[in-house]
């Protein structure tokens, strides 16, 4: 079935419905797959908000954005996942009545050994990439439903897509392996999406949650933006071949952008590139047959809440 299906008319990635007037925030909006859903929202007339840990990297990104989209609005905003201490701060210092989406899409990645862990004691990328979006999510809900129809829009990996969670271990105490924990971690943030939608469906709210994936993006296939990325003619070159199967860091961005755009994509839905689920234009896909699997959603919900410490409000049941 095409995506054509869920809209009046076929989606432009290069044609962006405008969204002036509505508030979007970006988690890691300073570099790679944040920084071009970012950039690209910016281009609708939207008011976008950089979320990052760092204030010297959001700085340059939110100038590349100003200078390639002239009058946006686009600012900062400190945001540390793996302090769970500092997200009420940081939701107070947006400074905005209302919240019409939120991208949740920083991480971390840690390619090498040890295990390392959050100021929390949680392990650093179950901690950041999952607990942190599920812990902001309770905080940024009251400016999500002033929102007329908000949407969460939370990105997985298409290296989840292999991956199962290990429910009694899941910040890789016993067994830590980095690739292994990172899939893990970002199955658990695309299992937090579709049962956050499930609860806000039962709730009766206005607020939708979908679950997108970036496919397969390479900094070599990415177009520079100086100084938030530089691509050297010959990583150019060297990545030909490769795109013949994935893409650049600005095309994995898509499905997210349609994700928070699209009037006609619904809470629950998956989207990711349309060839084999690793380049091109976004399309929904079907839930991965895992992902669907209610009880183990629940667990992870039940444990997310005990070790953040927050209970999601009227969808906590």
């Amino acid at each position: 079935m095409s995506s054509t299906t869920y809209s009046a008319s076929p989606w432009n990635v290069n044609q962006l419905p405008g969204a002036d007037g509505r508030v979007f925030l970006v988690t890691g909006g300073n570099a790679g797959i944040g920084y071009f859903v970012a950039e690209q929202l910016s281009a609708t007339g939207a008011t976008v908000v950089l979320g990052s840990r760092s204030p010297a990297r959001a700085e340059v990104a939110m100038a590349s954005i100003r200078a390639r989209v002239p009058g946006s609005r686009v600012r900062t905003v400190l945001l540390d996942l793996a302090d769970l201490s500092s997200l009420g701060t940081a939701v107070e210092s947006l400074e905005t009545e209302r919240l019409d989406a939120v991208v949740h899409n920083a991480g971390v990645a840690l390619d090498d050994p040890p295990r390392q862990e959050t100021g929390d004691g949680h392990e650093l990328m179950f901690g950041t990439n999952h607990l942190g979006h599920f812990a902001l999510t309770q905080w940024l809900m009251p400016l999500l439903s002033a929102a007329p129809a908000a949407r969460v829009v939370t990105m997985g990996s298409f290296a989840a897509k292999s991956e199962r969670l290990d429910l009694d271990d899941l910040q890789s105490q016993k067994d830590y392996e980095p690739k292994r924990t990172y899939g893990r971690s970002k199955l658990a943030q695309m299992y937090f999406s579709v049962e956050l939608d499930r609860r806000l469906r039962a709730a009766g709210s206005t607020v939708a949650s979908v679950v997108v994936h970036p496919g397969g993006a390479l900094d070599s296939l990415t177009p520079s933006r100086p100084p938030v990325h530089v691509r050297t003619a010959g990583a150019r070159l060297r990545a030909t071949p490769a795109a013949l199967l994935v893409q650049g860091k600005h095309a994995g961005a898509w499905p997210a952008v349609r994700a928070v755009l699209d009037p006609a994509v619904r809470g629950g839905q998956l989207w990711g590139p349309r060839v084999f689920g690793l380049r091109g234009e976004p399309r929904r896909e079907p839930v991965w047959d895992h992902l669907a699997d209610l009880s183990v959603a629940a667990r992870l919900w039940d444990a997310s809440r005990d070790l953040t410490g927050t209970d999601l409000g009227v969808i906590s049941g």
